[in-house]
């Protein structure tokens, strides 16, 4: 088993493979591109503005840091359609530790109802928010996903910066 290059969530089974990148689904593979361009942005900027993050307050509920990537993991069912999915979010521990909370419960309550995947992996992802829950990331220094999210931030408003044209004053242009 591997993780998935974009949101770093558990591939349990399938995947999509790019190049040397594995992505747990197609819209995970879409920022295949965005992965490449944030190796781009110099390593110190990438460490500044990630301290900052770390260090800054919960854009959730407006509290104080540290602040990270909290993951939490939900399911539901019915018959025969399931759907599971991990949803890494920036925000305090508390706040991580609600979402994983509420997701931990509603996956109790929603994922046991469609077979077979349904009986097979609400116990999965309810294991998952209890892990989650009680091995949060190091609040002395920001994690390596934090960082990797910070890197592709700025990888992507660089790229849009360069694809903005200049403004034209007045008296410019024909």
């Amino acid at each position: 088993m591997t993780n998935c290059s974009y949101c770093n969530s558990l591939i349990l089974f399938g995947g999509r493979k790019v190049g040397n990148f594995s992505f747990c689904n197609d819209r995970c593979a879409g920022q295949a591109q965005a992965i490449l361009a944030s190796r781009c942005v110099p390593a110190e900027i990438v460490e500044k503005v990630t301290k900052d993050v770390h260090e800054g307050e919960c854009p959730r509920c407006r509290g104080r840091g540290p602040v990270d990537i909290h993951t939490s993991h939900s399911i539901w069912s019915a018959l025969l359609l399931t759907s599971w999915k991990s949803k890494p979010v920036i925000c305090c521990r508390s706040c991580g530790l609600k979402n994983q909370v509420l997701s931990g419960v509603g996956s109790a309550v929603f994922g046991w109802w469609g077979f077979p995947w349904g009986l097979l992996l609400t116990p999965v992802q309810i294991l998952r928010n209890i892990y989650e829950a009680f091995t949060p990331p190091d609040a002395t220094q920001p994690s390596e996903a934090l960082k990797k999210h910070v890197a592709m931030s700025l990888a992507a408003r660089m790229a849009e910066a360069q694809a903005t044209p200049p403004p034209i004053s007045p008296g410019q242009g024909t």
